[in-house]
């Protein structure tokens, strides 16, 4: 049996008509950037997510420049980024010319430690960013108390978090900016590079769609100093489509999670592997299931590895999400982090595994997933 770690093309065939009719009548009108797809996207992902204004983004990565550019963070402020996350993530402060400060995440939530946040605020510190990790929302409250206390701007990074909910509420709209990512493999994808921002700040929201278009209010007045950040009307148009099944896909995805629980529970519970926790404040939409290697801390890594290369053998393909923490890489070498200086994440990065999850997987693959990961650790132990 062949398992994809995504299966993008299953996905598109399900929908496949309503696709092309959108890509077509796209192309028919030949307005390719912005336009009328790109707005109806933006006001029903606004809808979507309780948020007063959308801004269709041409990727994730532009979505975390804009947040912070936008609240006019420059060089020689500093950004707290926790160190388990995707590098995009600092690269909103890199861009601005701020320095990313790195702090460890929570062991059971995997999210920034609002507690390690504190501790690292100085005179210089201008936002926190809190990412949605994996799809689960970061403790928000916690975290804009602590904001408000030290008056810095509290951002959302929400790349994997689409229709994700913290205590009832979505996230989008719980700090002053949220970014989404819309790459293909995300739980809402586009068809190429897209992303978004989301604020209920009309002020914002007016600065956000000026500074994605050169600066600009109307074409050759350019009132701020901006970038070509939009959206590409094709890609508007696809996510309107897919954005119709996004709650059902979600419901899928979280039915996976829970027959990946089922099936694995006894591993978790003879700590085996930890199964990745819903905290009580979350409605996670499972971006990611990822599993955590608990035998050996020694050999963590090791074991990690032969178990991704067993399931490879297998037909299972798996991610490591991620397999280096942000303090490690060696383009933030002049920060002067070292290993041990977040021991949370260092050990997610050792023994994190990925496994496939999305709404078109069939419960008899999760079984032969779960199945062949008994077989190795039977092998194993």
């Amino acid at each position: 049996m062949y398992i994809p770690f995504v299966d993008l093309k299953t996905q598109y065939n399900q929908i496949k008509d309503e696709i092309n009719k959108a890509i077509i009548e796209v192309i028919e009108s030949t307005s390719f950037i912005l336009g009328k797809p790109v707005q109806e996207f933006e006001l029903e992902f606004a809808k979507a997510h309780n948020v007063k204004h959308c801004i269709g983004l041409s990727s994730g990565t532009d979505g975390n420049h804009i947040s912070l550019w936008a609240l006019d963070i420059k060089s020689g402020d500093e950004v707290i980024i926790p160190a388990n996350t995707f590098i995009a993530t600092a690269w909103g402060a890199t861009l601005c010319g701020a320095k990313p400060v790195f702090v460890d995440c929570d062991p059971e939530s995997y999210n920034i430690d609002p507690e390690r946040v504190e501790s690292a605020i100085t005179s210089k510190t201008k936002a926190i960013v809190a990412v949605h990790l994996y799809g689960q929302p970061a403790d928000m409250d916690r975290l804009e108390e602590i904001a408000r206390h030290y008056n810095v701007y509290l951002v959302e990074d929400a790349a994997q978090a689409h229709l994700a909910e913290y205590k009832g509420k979505r996230v989008g709209g719980l700090g002053i900016a949220a970014s989404f990512s819309f790459y293909p493999g995300k739980n809402l994808g586009a068809y190429g590079e897209a992303g978004c921002v989301t604020t209920n700040s009309d002020d914002l929201a007016e600065k956000f769609r000026m500074i994605r278009d050169h600066g600009s209010v109307r074409k050759y007045n350019h009132v701020l100093l901006g970038h070509n950040y939009r959206m590409e009307s094709i890609q508007g148009a696809v996510l309107k489509v897919k954005l119709k099944y996004l709650e059902i896909w979600t419901k899928r995805r979280r039915e996976v999670a829970n027959k990946y629980r089922e099936l694995l529970y006894d591993l978790h519970n003879l700590e085996i592997i930890k199964l990745p926790k819903e905290m009580w404040y979350a409605k996670h939409v499972y971006h990611l299931f990822v599993i955590q290697i608990n035998l050996k801390p020694e050999k963590r890594q090791e074991i990690r590895d032969n178990l991704r290369k067993f399931l490879g053998e297998n037909g299972i393909e798996t991610g490591l999400h991620y397999p280096i923490p942000l303090h490690l890489q060696p383009c933030f070498k002049s920060l002067g982090y070292k290993k041990g200086d977040f021991p949370v994440a260092e050990q997610l990065a050792e023994g994190g595994l990925s496994l496939p999850i999305y709404p078109e997987l069939t419960d008899d693959k999760i079984e032969y997933v779960s199945q062949k990961i008994h077989e190795f650790f039977k092998k194993k132990c």
